[in-house]
């Protein structure tokens, strides 16, 4: 091993290292040169390792400004900075002795200097870092490693919030995505230069991707909005957008008919005020003012004269001027109606993705959408078959390209625990002295961490489907690791897709990366493809240390030498790993029948005081970390779930997808889409990289009584397979709020170490292992346990294994955590003829 670049080597005898330790503080007292020496110990304290009062802690180098690293150990005879696997050079250090007035023991510091040139020296081939290292006469501790990054904030933004027009109470989605940076920025949003604070306004919301929404469009919402990313280096501003409010005009109620005048004719007139249009807003259509005649009763009898013939021609010229504007209004009218019509007739727009309106972008009133905006200038389609739930295979329906004729018809739509003799007492001790690994930040809602030696644990992120088991010894004897489990944002880590590729499960990190596993640990993660391997070529991706996604595993082709092995269930992934890092599932299409699952959600308002009503359909991946997002963000923004999530085969056929609403009672509702349906662009699903894809409906009541709502939903893949959804409500009634069991499943704890985290107790584990690991010439070992348990495709992966059986158990302990029955392992147990099957009835004390 390298040796310290200290006055003195370590050597093997406590005696001989006090010796030295004694003979060079002597040499410092008496005022030799100013290097780390070491210092006597108290007889009653020479058997202590030291311990770290102080450790390195990660820090930035900012332009040119060299950072100081500092730790402080007792009792400690020496200590010095190692960086990047290299001693530091002593001359590079500046080391202060005290005394502990307490305890008597001798008490070192020692601090460094790391200037930017050295953290460059490396940059790219692997993160700089720092440690201490500190000795006493019993042995030698390392402190905690000190990362040291350098630095900064680019200028140009990702995204930069767009300009919008949009009508009073309409919702608002400004885009932000802030430039690149270390350490990362934060995102503030600005309006005319004043911050926003979305707790003291709750008409703004800032969702976890740093986008801005605007919940309902206000007058005083009108200004210039400007997103703002802020780091330890700079503060970049995005060019500023502006937000015009407007509103349309409305029609006061008539006053009362005049008196019947000498023309035998009386009035009645409105005005444009409730409200005035303003902003750019649509004036009021229609007469201001309204004239009928007067009955025989009630007109005066006048004597014709002069004043009559003028009165008179008065009124013929009223009259003429009135039939001139109603003209004029008419053909304007018609023109634009035209002008609308060949627009919607136009469908070239629709290949291009999602795009505004083409008579005024700015004001659909059926731009509802979080996200993105679909095209909707397009004709409708019509339908084959009938609509029916996706779980009747009868029902499953075909769709072409044609006008939508006629609406659509309604679908028919006893474990006792082991005690282990472990020495509780040393195990705390250790726990207390250890040094943890400090990674990550302790994110509540995405990140779980917990403290483990080797009778294991588990982790688990609730509401996921993502767990980390970590079997029993897998972590060595003597070792005590911190270990955390966390789901990255995929904005966050921007893995690169190349041609048709598309992500088929969250990013999941688990480390940290550095630790030594003496066996495998199990990363449990949902994926959203139909797995079958004949249709798709799945890769395990893997992120290097220099943030380089690798690819690690081909699906169905798994090497037992590989320090990586999949299995693959309907919904769940299982990676037998022995390094720690970060994961993901990329796959590629073999031919046009592949699929992936997306998961359709309905949400809308829960509470509506207006004629506009929204429906949001979100299509995501099915997967549990993407539907809990959604469901914690739809808690922000005051929704409401109204019907249950359905599950949709997306194929990779180049079609998109389309979402229409009808068979509304018209008497009392009308959808405000111009167009027949909606539809989202095929790639803009298949890449999987937007979270929140979805699209809105914006109904109309045409009276404020209205509260119960009937019709349809059909969301299907051109001329592929759909779904219907046939909807039954009260809006005004909020029948499922967000607290249902769809968010509330996992109420397990996050972190469980021990014995308490598996179904087996350990020792009858133990038991069940010596049984079965020795082969049996009539195949009742590991073998046919394998088999009993389904899991004969792994036969060469568990033989590789020193014991086979106990990486079977691993694997049925992660399938069968929540719902795992030992008795149904007793009698697998039973059937293969071992009398060992009896242990599991065993009592506490025996365990």
């Amino acid at each position: 091993m390298p040796l310290p670049p200290g006055p003195f080597v370590r050597c093997g005898f406590s005696a001989a290292l006090l010796l030295l330790g004694l003979m060079f503080a002597g040499i410092t007292s008496t005022g030799g040169s100013e290097h780390p020496a070491t210092a006597a110990l108290p007889a009653a304290f020479s058997d202590l390792l030291p311990h770290f009062l102080v450790e390195p802690e990660d820090e930035y180098i900012v332009k040119n400004k060299p950072v100081t690293l500092s730790c402080r150990s007792t009792p400690a005879t020496q200590i010095y900075f190692k960086c990047n696997g290299e001693w530091v050079h002593q001359d590079d250090h500046l080391i202060e002795r005290t005394v502990d007035p307490a305890t008597a023991l001798p008490v070192m510091q020692v601090t460094i200097e790391i200037t930017r040139q050295q953290v460059e020296k490396i940059f790219g081939l692997d993160e700089y870092w720092c440690q201490c290292v500190a000795w006493s006469t019993t042995g030698t501790q390392k402190s905690q490693k000190a990362y040291i990054r350098i630095a900064y904030l680019r200028k140009n933004f990702e995204e930069e919030p767009q300009g919008k027009e949009v009508a009073l109470d309409q919702e608002v989605l400004l885009h932000c995505h802030p430039p690149e940076g270390v350490p990362q920025a934060e995102v503030e949003w600005q309006r005319n230069e004043d911050v926003l604070d979305p707790f003291s306004d709750p008409n703004f919301f800032i969702t976890p991707d740093n986008n801005l929404v605007i919940k309902k469009a206000r007058l005083l919402d009108t200004g210039n909005y400007t997103c703002v990313a802020k780091n330890i280096v700079a503060r970049r501003k995005s060019n500023s957008a502006t937000v015009l409010v407007y509103v349309d005009g409305g029609w006061s109620e008539w006053s009362k008919w005049s008196a019947c005048g000498a023309d035998c004719s009386m009035w009645r007139s409105r005005e444009c005020s409730q409200p005035s249009p303003g902003t750019g807003g649509k004036d009021c259509q229609g007469l201001d003012l309204q004239s009928m005649n007067c009955t025989n009763e009630q007109c005066p009898q006048t004597v014709s004269g002069a004043e009559d013939v003028a009165l008179y021609v008065g009124m013929v010229a009223v009259a003429l001027c009135l039939t001139l504007l109603l003209i004029v209004v008419v053909l304007v009218y018609r023109r634009k109606k035209e002008g609308l019509d060949a627009d919607v007739a136009d469908s070239s727009i629709l290949t291009t993705g999602f795009q505004p309106m083409g008579i005024k972008p700015s004001k659909p009133e059926n731009s509802h959408l979080l996200t993105i905006q679909p095209d909707l200038t397009t004709t409708t389609t019509s339908y084959q078959g009938t609509l029916r739930s996706r779980h009747d295979t009868a029902g499953k329906f075909s769709m072409t390209n044609g006008p939508l004729l006629d609406p659509l018809p309604n679908g028919s739509h006893t474990l006792h625990n082991g005690k282990l003799n472990s020495d509780t007492t040393e195990f705390v001790s250790r726990l207390s002295t250890q040094t943890y690994f400090k990674t990550l930040p302790r994110d509540v809602a995405n990140t779980s961490y917990g403290t483990f030696n080797f009778l294991g644990g588990r982790l688990t992120i609730p509401n996921t489907g993502i767990s980390l088991l970590i079997p029993p010894e897998a972590i060595p004897r003597g070792k005590i690791y911190e270990i955390y489990l966390t789901v990255q944002r995929k904005e966050d880590l921007r893995l690169p897709l190349a041609g048709c590729q598309t992500l088929l499960s969250p990013i999941v990190s688990c480390g940290p990366p550095g630790v030594v596993l003496s066996r495998p640990v199990i990363l449990s993660m949902d994926h959203c493809f139909d797995a079958c391997l004949d249709n798709w070529a799945v890769r395990l991706k893997k992120q290097n240390y220099e943030g380089a996604w690798e690819d690690v595993l081909l699906m169905g082709e798994e090497l037992v030498s590989e320090p990586y092995y999949c299995q693959l269930e309907t919904e769940t992934c299982r990676l037998f790993t022995e390094q720690l890092g970060t994961f993901a599932l990329v796959g590629e299409s073999l031919h046009m029948g592949a699929a992936k699952r997306l998961r359709l959600v309905l949400f809308s308002d829960a509470y509506c005081s207006t004629l506009e009503y929204n429906i949001r359909v979100y299509c995501m991946d099915d997967t549990q970390d993407v539907f809990k997002e959604v469901m914690q963000m739809e808690r922000q923004l005051g929704g409401r779930l109204i019907d249950e999530p359905h599950v949709l085969l997306f194929k990779d056929s180049y079609h998109n997808l389309r979402l229409s609403i009808h068979d509304m009672p018209q008497a009392h509702w009308r959808s405000k889409l111009l167009a027949g349906y909606q539809e989202i662009p095929f790639y803009h699903i298949w890449n999987g990289s937007q979270r929140y894809l979805h699209c809105t409906f914006t109904l109309e009541r045409l009276s404020l009584s209205t509260c119960e709502l009937t019709c349809q939903l059909c969301v299907w893949q051109v001329e592929g397979e759909g779904q219907s959804f046939a909807l039954d409500f009260n809006i005004a009634k909020d029948t499922r709020g967000l607290d249902s069991e769809f968010l509330l499943m996992d109420s397990n704890a996050t972190a469980l170490a021990g014995p308490s985290a598996f179904q087996i107790p350990y020792l009858i584990r133990q038991k069940i292992c010596g049984s079965l690991d020795a082969p049996c010439p009539n195949g009742a070992d590991w073998r046919m346990l394998a088999q009993r348990l389904k899991l004969e495709r792994h036969m060469s992966f568990f033989a590789s294994k020193a014991s086979p059986t106990s990486v079977i158990l691993d694997l049925w302990e992660a399938q069968h955590f929540h719902s795992g029955n030992i008795n149904q392992l007793a009698t697998v147990m039973a059937d293969i003829g071992k009398q060992e099957a009896m242990i599991f009835l065993v009592s506490d004390g025996e365990c």
